[in-house]
């Protein structure tokens, strides 16, 4: 019988993450399971918060995306739920749209999860997950750090007790440290103390869910000493109603509203989604199937609309927790599932309370978790203008609306990444001595090296393209007119840093060649080893224009052949 079971499943393509799945990994993932949720019941229900929406909702996203990933995915230890990451940047755009209209606010959360889910679909199925590589590790640092300091100040008048006006981000900063003399002792106590107990149980274990502990021990200070009565707000009991399909009213109009927004929140999912399948392979050393788990997110995100929450993403702590606890496959996220799906339905008065100021000091710990501190100052260290995309992300988060400025970040890394192509590094070559080998010197004055006279070794590295081209020929003419040199009359073209040669880098470089030509220049390239460079320059012409008797497999040989002819 389970023979078929899972005959059927591998043709319908469901639960492949549970191929080889052996019997007696079933107690590690029943572990891995229990530790997942200890985990999760903190994070889900305070990130529901940070979304706006219900605390269940956040269970209800924890089961959607644990079940559609099960189903659907490839890695074995991804967990997908609600995402603190995510959660304040679709939470400030559609409370805009929304109004005060609370209600209206939920239908548009779920239509964005919908609309979220069909993005990552179709990026999965047609095998696009080369997007999430987009973003470049400094503006990844640098918003991920202005979303933290969107989330820590987010939460700082509930977790102080006190009522801020809503504002600019800037202008609440200011007020909350305006309104500090009249912060509730006791709710700042609360969170003073649950963040000790995240910090200090992380200290001797990750896998001890300090979060939890600091949850449950005050939640019953709140209930013993009646808190309330001193002002610190409780969370209330949960519902007991389990999520129950319903299609999320939808209106074109909505899905134009937040067509940029979903294309923003499915892109950070990409990225997110990357990084945690590369760091928790399922078989390391082996090249994992990222477009799969794109789509399993994808599914994540619809179901998770039917269930009347919130869009969800893969979770890097907690998939930390499953790999870290010994489990072997999706089952333990089914676990949890299971274990969640109980809590709702017979635990729901225990949140009754639950302080606010406690889950605002989880999302606290949260925010100061994705500030990417050490990587910054490793960027800093490394060098170069790269910690200025860090600083600059980090403004545009902060100082502009987080949707904005999340999208302006991701502009700017493609700006970076243009700017590197389209500013390629084209050094002029010198022969190390007493070899054939042509190497860029080690000063720019090419003191360590031998030059031949007349002759000008011109290496671009990157591909050429339209937009390099002009910078790459205006340095080569620098070079072949540079005063205090001998007079130029051969140019050889080290291609093996070219990768490749669109039409419009083809067309220019041979109109350059036929111009140093009618100079009494002649022109050679050497090692343009890269076949779809080679492809290119037969293709476009530039070949033909070149000559094949021009084309060498290194330099030296080049040199010498033009060198050579030169003296006859």
């Amino acid at each position: 019988m389970m023979s078929w079971v899972a005959s059927l499943f591998r043709r319908l393509g469901l639960f492949g993450s549970l191929t080889g799945f052996k019997w007696f990994w079933l107690p590690q993932d029943a572990l891995a399971g229990l530790m997942l949720v200890a985990i999760a019941i903190p994070g889900q229900i305070a990130t529901a918060h940070l979304a706006g929406m219900p605390p269940q909702t956040g269970l209800y996203a924890f089961l959607a995306g644990t079940l559609a990933f099960a189903a659907f995915g490839a890695n074995r230890y991804i967990s997908v739920a609600a995402d603190s990451t995510i959660a304040p940047i679709f939470a400030s755009v559609l409370v805009v749209l929304a109004g005060s209209d609370i209600a209206r606010y939920g239908e548009l959360v779920t239509v964005l999860a919908l609309s979220v889910g069909l993005v990552l679909i179709v990026v999965g199925v047609f095998r696009a997950g080369w997007i999430s590589d987009l973003l470049s590790i400094p503006v990844t640092a640098g918003f991920l750090g202005g979303v933290s300091i969107h989330i820590v100040i987010g939460q700082l008048p509930t977790l102080l007790g006190i009522n801020i006006a809503d504002g600019h981000l800037v202008t609440r900063f200011v007020d909350i440290l305006r309104r500090l003399p009249d912060a509730n002792p006791f709710s700042a106590a609360i969170s003073a103390f649950v963040l000790f107990a995240i910090f200090s149980t992380g200290r001797f274990s990750r896998k001890i869910p300090g979060s939890l502990i600091g949850l449950s021990i005050a939640s019953f200070a709140v209930w013993y000493f009646e808190l309330q009565r001193e002002g610190v707000a409780v969370l209330g009991a949960l519902s007991p109603d389990l999520p129950h399909m319903r299609l999320p009213a939808i209106s074109a109009d909505d899905i134009a509203r937040m067509f940029s927004l979903s294309l923003t929140i499915a892109l950070i999912c990409m990225m997110q989604t990357a990084a945690v399948v590369r760091s928790f392979p399922s078989i390391p050393g082996e090249v994992e199937d990222i477009s799969k788990d794109f789509t399993a997110v994808g599914f994540g995100n619809i179901l998770s609309a039917f269930f009347g929450s919130f869009p969800v993403n893969a979770s890097p702590p907690s998939t930390a927790v499953v790999a870290g606890s010994g489990g072997k496959s999706q089952l333990s996220g089914l676990f949890a599932a299971i274990m969640i799906v109980a809590l709702i339905v017979f635990s729901g008065p225990l949140f009754a309370y639950v302080p606010m100021s406690a889950l605002c000091a989880v999302l606290v710990f949260i925010g100061f978790r994705i500030f990417r501190l050490r990587e910054m100052i490793a960027i800093a260290r490394y060098g170069g203008f790269e910690i200025i995309l860090v600083i600059a992300s980090i403004c545009l988060v902060v100082l502009l609306p987080i949707e904005t400025g999340v999208l302006l970040s991701v502009v700017l890394s493609l700006i970076h990444s243009i700017y590197t192509v389209a500013r390629p590094v084209c050094a002029e070559l010198v022969r190390l001595p007493g070899t054939t080998v042509w190497w860029p010197p080690e000063k720019p004055d090419r003191t360590i090296g031998e030059i031949e006279p007349g002759v000008v070794v011109f290496a671009p590295s990157a591909p050429i393209n339209f937009t390099n081209i002009a910078y790459i020929r205006r340095r080569l003419i620098e070079k072949v007119n540079e005063s205090g040199s001998a007079r130029t009359h051969f140019v050889v073209l080290d291609a093996s840093g070219v990768a490749a040669i669109d039409y419009t880098g083809a067309q220019v470089l041979g109109e350059l060649i036929t111009r140093l030509r009618k100079r009494g220049i002649e022109v050679a390239i050497a090692r343009l080893s890269s076949p779809q460079a080679q492809s290119d320059a037969a293709r476009s012409g530039l070949m033909a224009t070149l000559g094949k008797q021009f084309v060498f497999h290194s330099v030296e040989d080049a040199v010498r052949k033009l060198m050579e002819e030169g003296s006859n």
